[in-house]
C-alpha cells in the first residue's frame, strides 16, 4: 500500500461542522497537495517493486522485502518527524518556523527519489555480481540490506509529510489545526485510490521510467505550489494546546488494550490482502490487475469509512466508548464475507465478488482505526506516534504471516478464518461478565458464532470445483493438478499453465535436432515437466529452473516415470527465478529453452521476453548454441514487441507457427541456423527421443509421423519481420517497457473489458 496517512501529531478533534476545514482556500490547497502526493507515492511503490524484481529476482522473498521496507520507511518517517517537531517547539504545541517551506522541501526530495532509486537499485545488482554470491540466503540478505538502504530514507520522507503539513496548517490557520489530520488523511487516501489505477495506464504508455518522471513532475509541482503558498499564507503563529472536547479515556490502563487492537488492524488487513489476491485472481485476471483492483476497493472503502467517522466524531462530542459494540461483531462477521463471494458455486459477476467480499470489512476498519487512535492519544502526539508505530508493525508482519506462515500450510479458506479469528473474539465482547452492552449488542454477539459458522460452511475454495485434484501450496502460489488421461491440467493460482500436448515436446526436439553433439540444456519454467522429460531422452545434462516450489512436486501426476527420471544423474531441478539463475550461473549451455507461464500477460512474464533477459541468456550459450522461445498467441502489439526484442538481441532468428491459433516457436542464435529438411531433422533424433516424440496425438508411431510433424512446422516458417510489421510502432519489449503485461488502454480502445462478467 502507498503512503497511508500517518498518525503522528494527531490533534484533538472538537465537535464542529465536518466541512468547516474545507472552507479556507489555503487549507484547500493542502487537500490538492495530499491527493497528488498519495497518487505519486503509490505509483512509486508499484514501480520500485517491479524494478527491484528486475534487479534481484521475481520471487516471493523479494516482494516481501520491498513491501516491508516501504511500510517501515513510512512509519519511521512519521514517528521521527513528529518527535523532531515536538523537540523543536518552544512549548508543547508551538513551533516558530515556516513548516510549509519544509513541506515543500520534502516533496521536492521525494520527487528526486524517482530519479535516484532506479540507479541505486542497479548499483546494488552490480555489487552482487562483483561479489559473486552463490548462496540464496546470502544473496537475499545482501539484496534485502541494499533495498532497505535504498528505499527507507526516501520512504521516510513520505512518512514525514503529514506531521509537517499538520504543523504548517497550525502555523498558518491555527483554528483549523485540530481537524487537520482527518482532512489530510482523506485527501491522501483519495490520491492512493487514483494511484492504484493511473500507473497502469502510464506504464503502458510511457514505461516504468517514464511513469516515474510523471511522479517527479507531480511532486515538484506540489513543492513549487507549497513554496509560493508559504509566501502568501498568513504569518506563522504559535499553536497552543486546547484540551479535547471529546472525553478521553479515564486512565492509562483503560487505554492499554487499544495498542493490541491497533496491531491487529494492521496485521489482519494486510495479511488478508495477500489471501484475497489468491482468492480472487482466478476471477479477476492476471495478478497485476487483480492486485490493483483489490487495492482500489480496499482504499476506496477505507476512505468511505474514515469519512463516516469524521462526520460521526464531529457530531458526537463525547464519543469515546459510545460506538455501538455491534460494530465489532459486524467486523468479525464481515471478515468472513470473502469465503462466500470467492466460492465458485456462488453466481456473481467477477468484480462484484471482490467488492462485496472485501469492502464491508475494509470500510469498517476505515471507521474504527482513526477512532482507536483518537481514543489512545487523547490529542497527545507522542501517544499517537506510538499508536501508529504499533499499527505499522502489524502491517509489516501481516503479509509475512499470511505468505509464509499460513498459505503454505492452509487453504485460502482456512487462512482467512485464522486471520478473522481475533475479530470474532472481539465481536463477542458484549457477552463478557460485567459488560454494559445493550440487549441489541448482546443479541448480535449471540448470533455471531452461528452466522460465522454458516459462512465458513457455505464458502468453498476455488480448488473445490475440481472433483479429482491434488493441491499443493507454498509461499509463491497454490498449485492444482487435476483431470485424467490426456485431459490432465496444471493450474497455478487458478490459471491453467499447460496441458499434455506434443507442442511441449517440440520445444525440446526441434532445437536439439538443429544442434551438433549438444551436451547441456537449460529448461526455464518446469510446467508439467514434459519439455524437461523430452530433453533427457537425448542423454544430456539437463537443468530445469522453476519459480514455484510446488510445481515440480507434481511431476509424477502427469508422467508415471517421473521418479525414475529424477533419479538420473543427468537431471537437475532448481527452485529459483529463471532469469536470476541465468545471471548468477557460470555454466554454459548448448540449448536454453523457455516456456513462460500463460497467459502471455502473466505478471512478471515480460522479464522472460525482454532484451535484458536475452542479453543474460546470450552470455550462457556456447558458440553455436540456441535459445528456443515459445510464445503463445497474443495481440499484434505483444507479438511485435517480443519479436523485435529477439531481433535486436540475436543476429539469427527463425520463427515457426504451431497450428493456426496456438503460438510460435522461436529459434535464436549467434550463428546461422542450418536449413535442414524434415528428414534430416528426424535422422538426428536418438532412438529414445524418437519414441518420446510420437508418444501423443500422432496418427502413427513411426519415423514417417516424425517427418510429417517436422514438415508441417518447417512449412509454417515465417520471417520475423512479418510479426514485427503487425505493429511497427511498438517498441521492443524490455524491462522498462513490459508491453505484454500492461494492456488496459489497448483493451479499452477495442471495446473489451478487463474482467469477464
Amino acid at each position: 500500500m502507498g503512503p497511508m496517512p500517518t498518525l503522528e501529531c494527531v490533534e484533538p478533534q472538537p465537535a464542529f461542522a465536518p466541512r468547516a476545514i474545507a472552507k479556507s482556500p489555503v487549507v484547500s490547497w493542502f487537500f490538492f497537495f495530499f491527493f497528488v502526493s498519495g497518487l505519486c507515492s503509490v505509483l512509486y511503490e508499484l514501480v520500485w517493486l517491479r524494478l527491484s524484481m528486475a534487479q534481484f529476482g521475481v520471487t516471493t522473498a523479494m516482494v516481501s522485502i520491498v513491501l516491508s521496507v516501504f511500510m517501515a520507511g513510512l512509519g519511521l518517517g512519521s514517528w521521527a518527524s513528529g518527535k523532531w517537531l515536538r523537540a523543536a517547539a518552544p512549548d508543547v504545541f508551538a513551533v516558530r518556523f515556516p513548516a510549509l517551506r519544509l513541506y515543500a522541501v520534502l516533496e521536492l526530495l521525494i520527487g528526486i527519489s524517482a530519479v535516484v532509486v532506479p540507479h541505486e537499485l542497479s548499483w546494488g545488482r552490480r555489487i552482487l555480481e562483483n561479489l559473486g554470491v552463490s548462496s540464496s540466503w546470502a544473496y537475499y540478505s545482501i539484496a534485502g540490506l541494499w533495498v532497505g538502504l535504498t528505499l527507507i530514507p526516501w520512504c521516510a520522507l513520505m512518512g514525514a509529510t503529514i506531521p509537517v503539513a499538520m504543523r504548517a496548517i497550525g502555523q498558518t490557520l491555527p483554528r483549523e489545526a485540530a481537524r487537520s489530520f482527518s482532512y489530510l488523511y482523506m485527501a491522501n487516501v483519495m490520491g492512493a485510490v487514483a494511484g492504484t489505477i493511473a500507473p497502469l495506464a502510464l506504464i503502458e504508455l510511457l514505461g516504468f521510467r517514464g511513469t516515474l518522471s510523471v511522479g517527479t513532475l507531480g511532486n515538484c509541482l506540489i513543492a513549487l505550489a507549497a513554496l509560493l503558498l508559504s509566501r502568501k499564507a498568513p504569518a506563522a503563529a504559535a499553536v497552543h494546546f486546547n484540551p479535547p472536547l471529546a472525553e478521553p479515556a479515564r486512565n492509562e490502563g483503560s487505554r492499554d488494550w487499544l495498542l493490541p487492537i491497533l496491531f491487529l488492524t494492521g496485521l489482519t488487513s494486510m495479511g488478508m490482502e495477500v489471501v484475497w489476491v489468491r482468492q480472487f485472481t482466478p476471477y479477476l485476471g492476471t495478478v497485476v490487475y487483480a492486485f490493483a483492483s483489490i487495492l482500489a476497493v480496499y482504499l476506496t472503502a477505507t476512505f468511505v469509512g474514515s469519512r463516516v467517522y469524521r462526520r460521526w466524531s464531529a457530531q458526537v462530542v463525547r464519543h469515546q466508548g459510545q460506538e455501538s459494540p455491534a460494530l465489532w461483531t459486524l467486523l468479525g462477521l464481515s471478515a468472513l464475507f470473502p469465503l462466500v463471494t470467492s466460492s465458485p458455486s456462488i453466481v456473481l459477476s467477477d468484480v462484484l465478488r471482490m467488492v462485496v467480499g472485501i469492502a464491508p470489512f475494509t470500510g469498517l476498519l476505515g471507521f474504527l482505526t482513526p477512532m482507536l487512535v483518537d481514543r489512545r492519544s487523547g490529542g497527545d502526539p507522542t501517544k499517537a506516534g506510538t499508536a501508529y508505530a504499533v499499527n505499522i508493525l502489524g502491517c509489516i508482519f501481516g503479509p509475512l504471516l499470511a505468505g509464509f506462515g499460513l498459505l503454505p500450510y492452509l487453504s485460502e479458506r482456512w487462512a482467512l478464518v485464522v486471520l478473522a479469528l481475533p475479530w470474532l473474539v472481539v465481536g463477542l465482547r458484549p457477552l463478557r461478565p460485567g459488560s454494559q452492552a445493550t440487549s441489541g449488542a448482546r443479541e448480535a454477539a449471540y448470533a455471531l458464532l452461528p452466522l460465522a459458522g454458516l459462512l465458513i460452511f457455505v464458502g468453498k475454495g476455488y480448488d473445490e470445483k475440481y472433483p479429482q485434484r491434488q493441491v499443493l501450496r507454498d509461499p509463491t502460489a497454490t498449485v492444482i493438478a487435476t483431470g485424467s488421461g490426456m485431459e490432465r491440467q496444471l493450474l497455478v493460482n487458478g490459471y491453467g499453465m499447460t496441458t499434455l500436448t506434443p507442442m511441449t515436446k517440440m520445444m525440446a526436439h526441434l532445437p536439439m535436432a538443429f544442434l551438433d553433439r549438444p551436451h547441456d540444456a537449460l529448461d526455464i519454467c518446469f510446467g508439467m515437466g514434459t519439455t524437461f522429460r523430452s530433453l533427457l531422452t537425448w542423454k544430456i545434462n539437463t537443468t530445469a529452473v522453476e519459480l514455484v516450489p510446488s510445481v515440480p512436486k507434481l511431476f509424477g501426476y502427469f508422467h508415471s516415470n517421473a521418479p525414475e527420471i529424477l533419479q538420473s544423474p543427468l537431471a537437475h531441478v532448481v527452485i529459483d527465478d529463471g532469469r536470476r539463475y541465468l545471471e548468477r550461473s557460470t555454466q554454459q549451455f548448448d540449448l536454453i529453452t523457455i516456456d513462460p507461464p500463460p497467459p502471455l500477460e502473466a505478471a512478471g512474464s515480460s522479464m522472460l521476453y525482454s532484451e535484458e533477459f536475452y542479453t543474460a541468456a546470450r552470455k550462457r550459450l556456447r558458440t553455436g548454441g540456441i535459445l528456443a522461445q515459445w510464445l503463445p498467441n497474443g495481440d499484434n502489439e505483444d507479438l511485435a514487441a517480443v519479436a523485435r526484442s529477439l531481433h535486436h538481441s540475436f543476429p539469427y532468428v527463425r520463427v515457426f507457427r504451431w497450428g493456426n491459433r496456438w503460438g510460435f516457436h522461436f529459434l535464436a542464435s549467434e550463428q546461422p541456423l542450418p536449413n535442414l529438411t524434415a528428414e534430416q531433422l528426424e535422422r538426428k533424433l536418438p532412438a529414445e527421443a524418437a519414441v518420446d516424440f510420437v508418444e501423443w496425438d500422432l496418427p502413427s508411431k513411426d519415423s514417417k509421423a516424425i517427418v510429417a510433424a517436422f514438415q508441417g512446422l518447417l512449412r509454417s516458417e515465417i520471417p520475423i519481420e512479418v510479426l514485427i510489421g503487425q505493429s511497427p510502432s511498438t517498441p521492443a519489449l524490455s524491462d522498462d517497457r513490459p508491453i505484454n503485461e500492461y494492456y488496459m488502454l489497448r483493451l479499452w480502445r477495442r471495446g473489451g473489458s478487463m474482467f469477464s462478467q
